[in-house]
Order: structure tokens, then sequence, then C-alpha cells
């Protein structure tokens, strides 16, 4: 039988008292991104207590970028997940008319960019903003683009 150690009381108070600290910073940047989520869940006319209902709060995602339902099962397979989590997040993007550059950064600090696309001035345009309004353009040249005029007529 072991004898009783006042040493260890004290070193697993002083290990819970590490822990607590710890977790402070983790439950505020959790805090912040649940209303985010809540907030830009809004902004694209769905509910927004959707974003903390797990599972359903990445149906209502797919739906904000116009993606299938069905998606859902491929972030349940390994790696194929990375991709299709990856594309959501710049279809998100595009769908409030930012760029592939936001997209980084909702990827790499999303603690900071979400809340930026939720409390920014950041209109929904639907899903994926019509492929960012530049790959199916039908005219290539803008009139007002002094950097790019129109091509000559013949």
């Amino acid at each position: 039988m072991q004898e009783y150690d006042p040493s260890s009381a004290s070193e697993l108070a002083g290990l819970m008292a590490i822990f607590g600290m710890l977790m402070i910073p983790v439950l505020i940047v959790t805090i912040i991104m649940v209303i985010s989520y809540w907030k830009i869940f809004t902004k694209a006319g769905k509910p927004g207590w959707a974003a903390i209902i797990p599972i359903y709060n990445v149906i209502v995602l797919l739906e904000i970028v116009g993606k299938p339902t069905w998606w859902i099962f491929l972030f349940l397979i390994p790696c194929v997940n990375f991709v299709f989590l990856i594309w959501t997040v710049n279809l998100l993007s595009k769908s409030f008319g930012q760029s592939e550059g936001f997209t980084v950064g909702l990827l790499l600090l999303g603690f900071i960019f979400y809340p930026i696309l939720a409390f920014g001035n950041y209109r929904y345009q639907g899903p994926a903003a019509a492929e960012a309004q530049t790959q199916f353009r039908t005219r290539p040249y803008l009139d007002d683009d002094p950097f790019n005029p129109p091509p000559p007529q013949v």
C-alpha cells in the first residue's frame, strides 16, 4: 500500500491550475467562432441557431454555399474531407464576394477572419456569387477599367 504524500496533492492542484489557464483562451475563441457562425448564417438568410446544432450546421453551411446535402458524407471520408473542407470554405468566401486570399485567411486564421466576415460590411450574394463573378463573364472587359480597355472593333 502506498503512503500518502502531501506533495502529490499540490502537484495535482498545480496541473489543474495550468489546465484551467489554458482552457480559458480556448473557451473564448470557441465562443467567438459560434457567435461568428450565427451571424454568418443570419446574413445568409438561414436561422442563426443552426450554428450550434452539430451536423445540422454543416448541412446549413452546404445550403449557403449551394452544394447538395449528400456532400456531408464526403466530410466523413479520411483525406477527402480536407479537400472538400477547403472547397466549402472557398465557396463560403466567394458567396460573400471575397477572393481566394480571404479563403486562405479563413483557413489559417479563422478566429480572426470569421468575425471579419460576420461583422464586416460583407453582403451575402448567393451560392459562390456566380463563381466569384469573374469566371463565366460573357464580356471579359469592363467599360470603366482604364487598365484593360476593350479590344478595337474591326
